[in-house]
């Protein structure tokens, strides 16, 4: 099965409030957010979002050049209805992260939860990293977070890969500076806890350069 059906099917099977990694408030996220963009002009991109509700809090927040990206058009329509007359307020993206077609130097903030770690061949993951590069300007922030390496090995019937920070930095290399990292003991709908990563890393084209030099 294609990534796409095998999403859409996850997303139709069960509601946005039974999947694992749901959050009636991603309070971390957003805090993160609003620490690396507190100008609410940034423009902030919300990868993998699913039906996530940290659109929600960036609304809320008085963020408006927000765009949510996912695979599945079933999450996108849940997380439309959800917001109802503030759904205008997002432009929302039914793309795959590795082939979708993004301006240079589009967004101030990068930001991932969940998204990155179901790619478990290295090939795709430095696909990512260089769409990354692309759509995010220098000086931008990319918030990624993941299982942590004591995190569950399988979500959603796929098998993931895990991350201590260190690790998951680097993946980005060089040119992204870890500004900080978080552990997150997230609790499913069910009562589970699973532990997250979370890198906060500001995007420094140069860096290697200059360190060279």
């Amino acid at each position: 099965m294609d990534p796409k059906s095998h999403w859409e099917g996850v997303y139709r099977a069960k509601r946005p409030e039974e999947v694992s990694w749901f959050q009636p408030d991603a309070r971390v996220s957003l805090q993160l957010v609003q620490q690396v963009a507190p100008d609410r002009d940034s423009a902030i991109i919300d990868i993998g979002a699913g039906a996530s509700t940290l659109v929600d809090g960036l609304i809320r927040a008085d963020y408006h050049r927000i765009t949510v990206l996912d695979f599945a058009r079933t999450a996108l329509d849940q997380a439309q209805d959800r917001l109802q007359d503030n759904a205008h307020l997002v432009t929302w993206r039914e793309a795959d992260v590795l082939t979708s077609e993004f301006a240079a130097a589009e967004f101030d903030v990068w930001h991932d939860r969940a998204a990155f770690h179901f790619l478990t061949d290295p090939v795709d993951r430095a696909r990512y990293v260089t769409q990354v590069r692309r759509a995010l300007r220098p000086e931008g922030h990319a918030i990624v977070a993941t299982f942590a390496e004591d995190g569950p090995t399988h979500c959603s019937g796929l098998a993931v890969a895990r991350y201590s920070a260190e690790e998951l930095h680097d993946e980005f290399g060089a040119t992204f500076r870890l500004i900080d990292s978080y552990r997150e003991a997230h609790i499913t709908p069910n009562g589970v806890t699973q532990t997250f990563t979370y890198c906060v890393c500001r995007y420094e084209p140069h860096a290697s350069t200059r360190h060279a030099a």
